[in-house]
């Protein structure tokens, strides 16, 4: 929910290289769970690791919405590795410093243990949001993945949030890292993005006519007192309120570095390819809403491993089948960024393995306890568990 940084501002070296080479920058955001050192359940511990967070890191190191969550905001990239290495350094260093602060990170939709109810972070804003909206985060806290990839204008910035909304269904498919909470198998992949719908401006982008379209609605939702503030502009996709990117804002937080940097590098491809797109007058199809909230349930419901809707037949497919379409559908740009061969491997481990979901549910399936659970994923989130297999 924070709005203070959303990445790093790019440097004129990669800015200049990116508008040379005609490639687009990506950047990501993860926000993690703290959990206590040896129980299962979420700690309000953030203040403490705060004080153990590296000086090198603390620019790109922030608060959340609870005292249980902590998020990170990566630099801008252009090359898949240098974004790995940033996301696998901030995933290290944050947990580190929750080690030193008797905790533990956990990159993970909400909370998959019981535990005490969690307090608000101690800032002005989110008091405000608390006194206006009342209880709409219970529990332990509500973490997710933010992608950021640049755009030329946020003219043409909106017209790519147009044609994004029919795909962004089978990200939030592939992201599904929240099966458990409180202690229980909830039946949903992400019960994240069940409790995250509470809100007022959470959903599907709406079908945009220009980008003053796009600043009326967000003027209106502010006015009808639907959200504070542009930073709770939640639509799955939306313009950045402070750098030149789109924000795919959907999914879950994910298990391993390697979830997130395929899906940061499916999402540049896409983005690329939806600009070719745009550039060439194709008007984005105006999927009816219903429709893609529809899609969107049924995302979070049965995660990539079982169906959701073919925006184009409108009929349910196998939701494997749907991402393995969209990789066919952006592979030029893939090709194009490099990230080819990256991302052929990454999709591999992701069928072979599944998603941070379906893991945690295997894990439990060979009678794993939710314990358990939490010390995989404590694992998964600091590297230790390369292979991400269970």
């Amino acid at each position: 929910m924070t709005t203070a940084t959303e990445g790093t501002a790019i440097s004129p070296e990669l800015a200049a290289k990116a508008e040379r080479e005609d490639l687009l920058t990506l950047g990501v955001e993860e926000e993690y769970l703290l959990v206590d050192a040896v129980e299962p359940h979420a700690v309000e511990a953030v203040e403490k690791v705060f004080a153990e967070v590296p000086g090198e890191l603390r620019d790109v190191v922030q608060h959340e919405y609870q005292r249980s969550q902590i998020e990170v905001a990566g630099p801008p990239q252009l090359e898949l590795d240098d974004l790995a290495a940033a996301l696998r350094r901030l995933r290290a260093g944050v947990a580190d410093a929750a080690a030193r602060a008797g905790a533990r990170l956990l990159a993970v939709g909400t909370g998959p243990a019981a535990g005490p109810c969690i307090r608000i972070v101690d800032d002005p804003r989110y008091h405000r949001m608390r006194e206006h909206f009342g209880d709409l985060s219970p529990g332990q806290g509500m973490c997710g993945t933010h992608v950021h990839v640049s755009i030329p204008d946020p003219e043409t910035g909106v017209r790519v949030l147009n044609h994004l909304r029919p795909w962004l269904p089978v990200f939030q498919a592939a992201t599904a890292n929240s099966p458990l909470f409180a202690g229980h198998e909830t039946g949903y992949a992400s019960w994240r993005s069940m409790m995250w719908e509470r809100w007022p401006t959470v959903g599907p982008t709406p079908y945009l006519r220009s980008h003053e379209h796009y600043l009326t609605l967000v003027a209106d939702l502010q006015q009808s007192g639907a959200m504070l503030d542009e930073g709770m502009l939640y639509w799955y996709a939306r313009l950045s309120a402070h750098y030149p990117t789109v924000e795919i804002r959907m999914g879950d937080v994910m298990p391993t570095t390697d979830d997130a940097v395929l899906l940061a590098a499916l999402t540049r491809a896409l983005v690329a390819t939806l600009l070719h797109e745009v550039r060439a007058g194709v008007e984005a199809p105006d999927v009816p809403h219903p429709l893609l909230m529809a899609a969107h349930w049924r995302a979070a419901h049965d995660g990539l491993e079982g169906l959701n809707i073919d925006m184009a037949t409108r009929q349910p497919r196998p939701a494997w089948r749907l991402l393995r379409q969209l990789f066919d559908y952006v592979r030029p740009e893939l090709d194009r960024h490099g990230d080819l061969a990256t991302v052929t491997l990454l999709m591999g481990r992701l069928r072979e393995h599944g998603t941070g979901a379906a893991r945690q549910r295997a894990l439990l399936a060979r009678g794993g306890s939710v314990a358990d659970v939490v010390t995989w994923l404590a694992a998964a989130t600091r590297g230790e568990d390369a292979t991400s297999s269970i």
